[in-house]
């Protein structure tokens, strides 16, 4: 994989958490569709639309993919609960993306870093313990710290970020792999780099 680093005076780097730092997505991926196989999910989940949706909050996933498959969920907090203990579940099967660590650990020499993920607390930190990167990132911000409401894709995690680490929002540089987070990115003043996540 080959990061394409822009050209710019970064003060600071954000990161998002999986698919950017650490390859949970397929794992994300098989805990969705066994939680709404539960729900009465017939086929196989829509790969395509759950790759689309990286960032987002669980319980707004849980909605929009009931939706999706046509399905009547009484309880999307129930869906994402039941999705999130099946992922705690395996995470001996996630591993770190190397060339963004490697990238992450060496800027963390000189500047401050932080991560803006979908995931709550209760999931992004056991995966982030998980993949040995606990130590690199002090500061996580997730769902929980800003409205509710207001995660990718609108830049408010970026932005409690950026205040968390005290740097400017125009001058940090973000690392994202989905859509939702590049534009919440974007929607808070900062330069995005692509990781793609489907590898």
């Amino acid at each position: 994989m080959q990061l394409e680093i822009p050209d710019g005076d970064f003060a600071g780097y954000i990161f998002d958490l999986d698919g950017t730092l650490i390859d949970t997505m397929p794992v994300h991926y098989r805990a969705w569709e066994a939680a709404l196989r539960h729900e009465g999910l017939a086929g196989p989940l829509d790969e395509d639309y759950f790759y689309a949706l990286g960032g987002v909050p669980s319980i707004q996933v849980a909605e929009l993919m009931a939706a999706k498959h046509g399905l009547r969920i009484p309880c999307a907090e129930g869906v994402a609960d039941r999705k999130e203990r099946l992922y705690l579940e395996q995470l001996d099967e996630i591993s770190p993306i190397d060339p963004v660590v490697a990238f992450a650990r060496k800027v963390a020499e000189t500047h401050p870093v932080a991560i803006a993920t979908g995931g709550t607390p209760d999931i992004a930190l056991p995966a982030l313990k998980a993949a040995g990167l606990d130590s690199l990132f002090k500061i996580v911000v997730t769902p929980h710290d800003v409205a509710p409401g207001r995660g990718k894709p609108h830049p408010d995690m970026f932005l409690e970020a950026a205040r968390r680490i005290g740097v400017p929002p125009e001058k940090c540089l973000v690392f994202e792999d989905a859509e939702p987070g590049m534009r919440a990115a974007r929607a808070a003043g900062m330069q995005v780099v692509r990781v793609p996540s489907r590898r």
